[in-house]
């Protein structure tokens, strides 16, 4: 799985990017907001990566801040949204915008991104609205060390949840309430009452 990439660009378009890692170029697929940042073809870059396997295809999607990355994956987590229709709204909108978007549930403003209707913007609010309020601190820009301590348990937990075959929203769901209600501070207490939570289901 590949989650980082540092190399050089040499081929840019709109949404999608080519970087040269030691003689390998990868393609990645990335937002508006990643692409007018990246500087010109020969300019050193480093992405988040998000990587997407389905079927027999593998693609590659990048993002300049940990901020974006978390953001389309909480989007693609949704149910109809897919990754290019997660790369349309933050092509559309700046990631603090699509947070703010949200918490405000400005529908009229999701659905002015092309590809969200009002049904998917909806559904965007409905299920989004209270899981990006940790997002919604700042975040260091360009480093990987923006993340709290909360935010790095909180992305193990997940981790490990998925790597037990659970799906993304429901595991989110359930480690809210593990850290909430149990006020839970060690990765084990939490992981088993995230897990207790999961059987209830």
């Amino acid at each position: 799985m590949i989650a980082f990439l540092r190399g050089r660009v040499i081929d840019k378009q709109p949404n999608r990017i080519v970087v040269d890692v030691s003689g390998v170029g990868y393609e990645v697929h990335v937002p508006l907001s990643t692409f007018y940042e990246i500087g010109d073809e020969g300019a050193e870059v480093s992405l988040r990566v998000y990587t997407h396997v389905r079927e027999e295809t593998l693609q590659l999607y990048g993002f300049l801040t940990d901020l974006e990355r978390q953001v389309f994956e909480r989007l693609i987590g949704i149910s109809g949204i897919g990754p290019k229709l997660a790369i349309a709204v933050l092509s559309g909108m700046d990631s603090r915008e699509v947070i703010t978007a949200i918490q405000r549930a400005d529908v009229a403003r999701l659905t002015g991104i092309p590809g969200i209707g009002k049904k998917t913007a909806e559904r965007i609010v409905l299920e989004l609205k209270d899981r990006l309020m940790q997002l919604a601190t700042p975040v260091a820009v360009g480093t990987a060390t923006g993340e709290s301590p909360g935010d790095r348990l909180r992305e193990d937990l997940l981790s490990a949840l998925q790597n037990l075959g659970y799906h993304r929203p429901q595991a989110e769901k359930a480690i809210d309430i593990a850290l909430k209600g149990d006020g839970a501070t060690s990765f084990e207490q939490a992981l088993r009452g995230a897990l207790r939570e999961m059987m209830k289901h």
